[in-house]
């Protein structure tokens, strides 16, 4: 396995902090949408769409691209940022989230928006819908992979289980679950809602290869995504510790956070620290 090189470390983390102060303009001039779990995945949606991803925003239908499945739909905005940095529609766009008659909505459309393999909101269900890809990848020997952003808190869905149960009887090893494991939820802590844990040995009992990663170390990140592409006998799932509300000091660890748009005045000293940071 090879590590990223220095140039590609300090693109992606160029990538990520971009992604967070796009976001954070964002939610604050839709006066509304989820800004923690939207920087608590940035880091990963960074790597994948500068880096690990086999896909081209010139041709976003491409038969054999790479899939990513955001099954945690309330995190749209990190995802448009990274796909408008990519180049899969201008920057412009995201100005107009969650406006009347503009493509971006509040979770991912795949109709209206370029670059999105699915529509999600409903928790669970992208998770669904990633492993039904990832079997007619396997069923037709295509190349592509996939890969299933989930939260920590969706894990509470019943419905994630029997995808979980359903992709490791098929030994889906086209399929990489990556778990935003933040700790929290919009009602507070996923210990004290209805508490998932251990993740990790709940997907190894449903036969997922599982590796646990940290989910701002990007170098880690790159090298679970490796293993994952390697494996070839199960599905995989990388448990990612994260914080939520990552890059943000007052966000930081905040449930409060989860879906609330920041002030005018908010605004400006949250973007002040996101440019500061390394």
């Amino acid at each position: 396995m090879t590590e990223l090189t220095v140039e590609q470390q300090q693109q992606v983390k160029a990538a990520a902090k971009q992604i967070r102060k796009d976001v954070l303009r964002m939610v604050t001039e839709a006066n509304s949408g989820h800004p923690g779990g939207s920087f608590s995945c940035a880091d990963l949606l960074a790597l994948l769409y500068e880096v690990e991803l086999h896909v081209d925003p010139r041709v976003p239908q491409l038969a054999n691209r790479d899939r990513v499945v955001l099954s945690k739909g309330h995190a749209a905005p990190a995802l448009y940022a990274a796909l408008a940095h990519k180049g899969y529609f201008s920057r412009e766009e995201l100005w107009k989230l969650r406006k009347i008659d503009a493509m971006l909505q509040g979770h991912p459309d795949m109709k209206h928006t370029p670059g999105v393999d699915m529509t999600t909101g409903s928790l669970g269900q992208g998770f669904s819908a990633a492993c039904g890809m990832a079997l007619a990848a396997q069923s037709d020997q295509d190349a592509f992979h996939v890969f299933a952003v989930l939260g920590d808190g969706e894990l509470q869905e019943g419905q994630v289980w029997e995808a979980a149960m359903f992709a490791g009887h098929y030994r889906l090893h086209t399929l990489t679950a990556c778990i935003d494991n933040n700790g929290l939820q919009i009602d507070g802590n996923v210990t004290d809602v209805m508490s998932p844990l251990p993740i990790a040995d709940k997907f190894r009992a449903f036969n997922w290869h599982v590796i646990e990663a940290d989910g701002h170390d990007i170098q880690a990140l790159h090298a679970a995504i490796q293993e994952a592409r390697a494996e070839t006998s199960a599905p995989t799932a990388i448990v990612m510790k994260t914080i939520k509300g990552k890059g943000v000091r007052e966000m930081e660890n905040q449930a409060g956070w989860h879906g609330k748009a920041p002030s005018a005045e908010q605004y400006t000293i949250f973007a002040a620290e996101l440019e500061g940071e390394d």
